[in-house]
């Protein structure tokens, strides 16, 4: 679970502008930390199947939007995983 307070790091940490709080950028930050939580949760939960699930379907929803942004903006692609530390395909 992400508290409201790392939420709005991260929006304002990956935003374009002031306005932005729903761009491809900050999705993927969001999914990322929250990618984090979960993996973190399996470590100690080994039989949790559901959350397991949910992690997969999580990582699948970053990578739609990674392969999006990789098409759109590939410069901002390269500062996004460089900086969320993801692997790049």
């Amino acid at each position: 679970m992400i508290t409201p307070e790392k939420k709005r790091e991260l929006i304002a940490e990956f935003k374009i502008n002031d306005d932005d709080t729903g761009s491809a950028h900050i999705q993927i930050a969001l999914l990322t930390e929250r990618i984090k939580n979960l993996t973190e949760h399996l470590k100690a939960n080994k039989k949790d199947h559901s959350s397991r699930r949910g992690l997969l379907k999580l990582v699948g929803q970053r990578a739609r939007l990674l392969k999006y942004l990789n098409k759109n903006d590939h410069e901002m692609y390269n500062t996004l995983t460089t900086k969320l530390n993801i692997r790049r395909k």
